[in-house]
């Protein structure tokens, strides 16, 4: 099984200093109220065939009754799967997702025969950095453009129908890569079909059919019953797995939900692997997401340094005023 490149990290919590948190403020992701649970949670929507990705992200809005929701990352309206849908407030975290990666299962149709060490051996060569040009019909303008493919693993050869995983960068047209491998080949190849498996931390075993949340929410409203919406509607942190972590102590939170940038002192611990310039999440000690945002030195400044910007952030999640220290 193939990884995408935050799973090749090592994420070592380390301690910059020992740092409690007051029990009044906050609460843990799992603590939250149901009602606020849907206002600010993501979920994970196997889409069918037929409506598009705007239209799906229409049918959760209109089932919870909430005024935002966003999607991770556009399916056509003949592709199936994994469609994470951020709701109400949560809806910025679609963003952090794009830097995750995408994983499909496709059957490709090779037009004539092959041999199997040639394909194996040209689907290799697909793994990188690669340039597309993507097709005529697309969201985007037609340019050269260069997209990382992570993995391109063969799943099963019957005749000239190859069925596939392929994990990718955000923004690569699986239907234009097996295009290219058909011209490759010298002799052409198309998409039958395509799905959708993961988007970023999230697989299949988090998916959930607009028929659940259906009934899920039905259970919520009519017989204030909320264990089912509880388990098909996740916190906004499960979004942010991928991303590299700082805590920071209470006294820290409410500036940075005005958007003040994180400096060193407001740093309790930290997760090992941050970079300078990658994006991050900064947490309450609660596990609460704070804000995501860019960091200006990576892990061993952080724990090193005494002074100075950790983190500029990019965008706040928390209300502010929910860690207000009040004196």
């Amino acid at each position: 099984m193939g990884k995408f490149p935050f799973e090749e990290v090592r994420r070592d919590v380390i301690v910059k200093k020992e740092c409690s948190t007051n029990p009044l403020l906050g609460c843990e992701p799992s603590d939250r109220p149901s009602s606020e649970i849907i206002e600010y949670g993501i979920v994970n929507i196997d889409k069918p065939k037929g409506p598009t990705s705007h239209q799906v992200s229409d049918f959760v809005k209109t089932i919870l009754g909430i005024s935002k929701a966003g999607h991770s990352g556009s399916l056509d309206p003949g592709v199936t799967g994994l469609l994470s849908v951020a709701l109400g407030r949560a809806t910025r975290v679609v963003h952090s997702l794009l830097l995750a990666g995408k994983e499909y299962v496709c059957v490709m149709h090779i037009h004539k025969p092959v041999e199997e060490a040639l394909l194996r051996k040209t689907i290799n060569e697909f793994v990188g950095r690669i340039k597309q040009l993507p097709p005529k019909k697309s969201a985007v303008k037609r340019q050269w453009r260069e997209r990382t493919v992570y993995y391109f693993e063969v799943m099963e050869i019957d005749g000239q129908d190859v069925l596939f995983r392929v994990g990718t960068e955000a923004g690569t047209y699986i239907r234009k890569l097996v295009f290219d491998l058909g011209l490759k080949l010298g002799v052409g190849a198309n998409m039958a079909e395509l799905r959708r498996t993961r988007v970023g931390p999230f697989d299949e075993s988090t998916k959930v059919t607009l028929q659940e949340l259906i009934d899920a929410f039905w259970y919520y409203k009519n017989e204030g019953n909320d264990k089912l919406i509880r388990k098909v509607i996740l916190p906004v942190e499960s979004a942010i797995q991928h991303l590299g972590k700082i805590w920071v102590n209470d006294n820290a939170v409410d500036a940075l939900c005005h958007g003040i940038t994180l400096k060193i002192p407001g740093i309790c611990k930290l997760e090992a692997g941050i970079n300078s310039e990658d994006i991050v999440a900064v947490m309450t000690l609660k596990n609460e997401l704070v804000a995501t945002g860019t960091a200006k030195m990576d892990s061993s400044q952080m724990m090193n340094e005494q002074k100075g910007i950790a983190v500029k952030i990019d965008k706040v999640f928390m209300k502010d005023g929910v860690y207000k220290i009040i004196k």
